[in-house]
Parts: structure tokens; C-alpha cells; sequence
């Protein structure tokens, strides 16, 4: 098919939508990556949940302990429906996860892999914010940062610029869990400054922001093929 005459069916100037700022608090879904436990990926969590909630938004916390690895046979279980009731109440994730021979650990990966691209007509993780932190046993890495990015990415996350990376963990959190005064906590909670603001501005213009012209024409292909659309008709009278 050729388009020389003109732009194709499905391509349109993009018009900014009308829309209502909300007013409730940002919804923010953390995630973490180990089942030890004291896990300083869940601790360095928990530390960004405080400084969330002392911004205002309400954080709620998936744990991954009973979460089958992903396969076919599991897709009712209950720690897999309620990790994709919280994706679908998001607004927006924090992922921590440790280093595990220079990447993410499979307790983290399983968790997104139990979360799907699309429910239906409905799509968890598209057009939601994202914040991504690590923690390291040893010196200071960046690995697991940006393997979360290209998860981010591949889940049509909007991944904001700042993140953290804390090297050795077991020495920056007190015996209660709390993280010690150090740049590494201003690191945090410039990140989850950072995410709630990106959060607050993007959250009621997300499906704007992700929507895309090869599902446009998709979705227009399939209405003219359907033999109920009053479209079918029109679309054979043309052949």
C-alpha cells in the first residue's frame, strides 16, 4: 500500500488532551529482589516507602517469598494475581534489587516476567513511572541500574533519569533496618523526590504519552476485517 498521496489512515497530528489533575495521593508499587532475610535490597525499599510516604503518596509493598517462577500452569495462583492487582492500582514502581554475578537476581526478573504486557485492553506497567536502585556487597556498580532501565523500557515504563546504587549495604543500614545519614540516603531521597514529581505530572497523561500509530493502524485493520463493524463493508466495497 502506498501512502505518496497522502499521510496514512492512521496518522494524526497528536492533540494534547483535555484532562483533570488528580488530587489523590500517587499510588507507587515497590518491588525488591532478595528473600534473605535482611535483605538490603528490601531495607533500601523501605527506606524510599518512608521518604514516599513523607511526601504524601501511598506506597504498598509486593513480597516476592511464594511467588511461583513463572511458568503456564501457575497463572491463578494468588501471589500471582496480587502482584498484578498492584500493578494495575500503580501509578508508579520503585525496583531494588542486589547484584548477582554482575546483574539482576532471578527473584527480581520472575516478578516481572509475572507481569504482562497487556491484561485484556488493559496494560499494567505502560505509561507508569519508574525509579530504579541497587545495592552492592562490595565497591559501587552500576550493572543492575541499567538492566533495570532496559526492563523499564521493555515494559513502556517512564524511567526517570536519577536513580541510586549503594555499595557496600551491609555497612549503610542500622540494626533497626533504618539507613544511616551519608550521601547515599540524599541519593535516595533525591530519587524519590524526583519520581513523585515525574509521577505527579505524567500520571493523568500517560496513555497520551504512550500511544502509538502501529497500534492505531492495528486496531484500524482489525475494525475494517471484523464482519459486525458497519466498516467491513465499506472496507470490500473499496477492493
Amino acid at each position: 500500500m502506498s501512502y505518496h498521496d497522502g499521510n496514512p489512515p492512521a496518522l494524526r497530528h497528536p492533540h494534547f488532551p483535555d484532562f483533570e489533575i488528580r488530587t489523590d495521593p500517587p499510588r507507587i508499587l515497590m518491588l525488591y529482589g532478595s528473600l534473605r532475610e535482611r535483605s538490603y535490597s528490601r531495607l533500601l525499599a523501605e527506606e524510599a516507602a518512608r521518604v514516599l510516604e513523607g511526601l504524601g503518596c501511598e506506597v504498598r509493598f509486593f513480597h516476592p517469598a511464594g511467588l511461583p517462577v513463572k511458568g503456564p500452569d501457575d497463572e491463578d495462583h494468588p501471589k500471582v494475581q496480587a502482584l498484578r492487582e498492584l500493578a494495575l492500582w500503580s501509578d508508579g514502581h520503585v525496583w531494588s534489587c542486589p547484584e548477582m554475578h554482575g546483574t539482576i537476581t532471578g527473584v527480581f526478573k520472575n516478578q516481572i516476567d509475572w507481569i504482562p504486557l497487556s491484561i485484556g485492553a488493559v496494560r499494567p506497567t505502560q505509561g507508569r513511572t519508574l525509579a530504579v536502585m541497587q545495592v552492592c556487597g562490595g565497591s559501587q556498580s552500576y550493572n543492575v541500574v541499567n538492566s533495570l532501565r532496559v526492563l523499564g523500557r521493555w515494559m513502556r515504563m517512564l524511567t526517570i533519569p536519577n536513580q541510586s546504587s549503594v555499595p557496600k549495604a551491609y555497612l549503610e543500614f542500622e540494626d533497626d533496618g533504618r539507613m544511616k545519614d551519608s550521601p547515599y540516603r540524599d541519593r535516595v531521597v533525591d530519587v524519590m523526590e524526583e519520581l513523585y514529581k515525574f509521577t505527579l505530572l505524567t500520571r493523568d497523561l500517560r496513555e497520551f504519552l504512550v500511544d502509538r500509530y502501529s497500534e492505531r493502524r492495528e486496531a484500524a485493520a482489525k475494525a475494517v476485517l471484523d464482519p459486525q463493524n458497519p466498516k467491513h463493508r465499506i472496507g470490500k466495497q473499496g477492493l
